[in-house]
């Protein structure tokens, strides 16, 4: 099946997905209205196999130590997937499979299988991870760039989260757990009812974020974009909280973009 650019329809919302560019969102338009940051590197990529950054880019399994490479020095950032071009797998009015196999740099087989289904008032987007060889630890996540402006007004994060991971120097969790700080952010939250956050741009649209997961990651430190990136793990996870996929228990996770206009 082609590669190209795939184009999703239900009701007034549509979504375009860019398989040949890291697999990721390139557009979602409700009403007409773009959702999403434009650009190469922007709209809404997967996190996987890690999400966020892994200090100076070194992953411990078991008694082996991996390096990946550092492209955001001195840590590797955001997983690999990215930066590969994905298969079609299957795609239809309102639904579409991608697929992408593990290869170098990550130093396990693995495939990655990412779903995408579209309904007038949401979209949902599942992911997962299967080997059948080696186990080996892994992550899941999203990294949607919501445009900050709709129509000339900006963006509020409304969220409630348990705590927040204090950050160090380096931009990673210290390991220490501190009330929720007002932002700006480029902050890890946790959120053990499961991610729950509203993007709002008051009079005009409600965007919510969720997902089973109990962390997510807010950034909101552009002025042209707000992200909000549902995650199986905080950053660092492969060191600190790694989940792990075996050839009998794939990794698995989910997230659900909901809108609703006043």
């Amino acid at each position: 099946m082609s590669n190209d650019e795939i184009t999703l329809t239900a009701g007034d919302a549509e979504v375009v997905l860019a398989p040949a560019n890291g697999g990721r969102v390139r557009s979602l338009r409700v009403g007409g209205t773009e959702l999403l940051r434009q650009g190469e590197r922007f709209g809404c990529f997967p996190m996987v196999p890690w999400c966020g950054r892994t200090r100076d880019g070194r992953f411990r399994d078991g008694g082996t130590v991996h390096q990946m490479p550092l492209n955001s020095p001195p840590h590797a950032i955001h997983g690999t997937a990215r930066d590969g071009a994905w298969r079609v797998a299957r795609a239809d009015r309102a639904e579409a499979v991608l697929t992408y196999d593990l290869v170098d740099p990550w130093p396990y087989v693995g495939r990655v299988t990412h779903l995408a289904t579209l309904t007038d008032d949401s979209l949902t987007l599942t992911m997962s991870v299967e080997t059948y060889e080696s186990s080996f630890p892994a992550q899941i996540g999203w990294h949607p760039w919501f445009n900050r402006t709709l129509d000339g007004v900006d963006a509020r994060i409304d969220f409630s989260p348990a705590w927040q991971e204090e950050r160090g120097d380096d931009h990673l969790p210290t390991g220490n757990r501190i009330d929720p700080r007002p932002g700006p952010w480029d902050d890890c939250f946790g959120m053990p009812g499961g991610v729950d956050v509203a993007v709002l741009w008051p009079d005009r649209l409600e965007l919510r974020v969720t997902s089973r997961e109990e962390w997510v990651v807010v950034y909101d430190q552009q002025q042209e974009a707000v992200c909000v990136e549902p995650q199986t793990g905080p950053p660092n996870g492969l060191n600190t909280l790694p989940r792990l996929v075996t050839p009998i228990e794939p990794l698995e996770a989910s997230t659900t973009w909901s809108w609703r206009r006043p």
